[in-house]
């Protein structure tokens, strides 16, 4: 892979910015604005995704309009194509390699939601901590523009460590350094099984470890950290544990 001293500069520009003591929304923000500059797009919305309601929430976005997003957290997000399907992948991945874009052109949410705002050829990179979802960018190329590459692709992994560590950290930043065994507030909207299950995930332990702990299968487990998301009304594990120390 090939960069440009321009490149070069911006994406060590982006990784100064992830070191930075930024908050959560400024994190993804402000990268975002340097994402941009990386791999010469024009538009940037970005989500957390909420495991506990099953919807992407806290939306931001640059050079689009601000009631067409609102326009997605009401409706669009539900009639999306793509990116529930992109959300799988842990790299970053290209609208084109789970749709092609004839067929996306097609569809109400190209044509009524992307093309108001001149969207046109996407990327998205997800940042997985562990099971959670914790935060995307999704970077977008007018039809002027040509499709993304894998270089492209490429620079967005060489990203995504020092992103998934820099939004684990901020959304961390307020959480007390430890969490008492029994916590009368908000453990106690769960039943006894879901409060073992979430306060050992609160504690980083990973699902299989969880299952294997408490000799239960690993359905199980997401079964009650499902329901205690939602109880609880939290999106992922750090405001889980976040919530539960309260």
């Amino acid at each position: 892979m090939y960069l440009s001293r321009c490149q070069a500069d911006v994406l060590a520009r982006v990784m100064a910015a992830l070191a930075e003591p930024y908050d959560e929304r400024d994190v993804r923000l402000h990268v975002g604005e340097l994402m941009l500059q990386l791999l010469g797009a024009q538009h940037y919305a970005s989500y957390v995704w909420n495991a506990g309601s099953q919807r992407f929430g806290d939306g931001l976005c640059l050079h689009m309009d601000p009631a067409n997003l609102a326009r997605y957290d009401r409706h669009y997000q539900f009639h999306d194509p793509i990116t529930l399907t992109m959300q799988r992948h842990r790299t970053a991945v290209r609208v084109t390699d789970v749709m092609p874009q004839a067929a996306l052109q097609r569809t109400e949410f190209f044509n009524d939601f992307l093309a108001r705002d001149g969207l046109h050829w996407g990327i998205n990179l997800y940042a997985w901590a562990g099971d959670d979802n914790i935060g995307d960018m999704r970077i977008w190329r007018d039809r002027r523009r040509e499709n993304f590459s894998t270089d492209d692709r490429a620079l967005l992994d060489i990203v995504r460590p020092a992103l998934v560590a820099a939004l684990r950290r901020s959304q961390a930043a307020s959480a007390p350094p430890a969490i008492e065994p029994q916590t009368p507030g908000a453990a106690a909207l769960l039943s006894a099984r879901e409060r073992e299950v979430a306060q050992l995930a609160a504690q980083g332990l990973p699902d299989k470890d969880i299952a294997r702990r408490l000799g239960i299968s690993l359905t199980t487990v997401r079964t009650h950290l499902d329901h205690a998301f939602r109880k609880l009304e939290v999106p992922n594990r750090v405001a889980l544990a976040h919530k539960l120390r309260r």
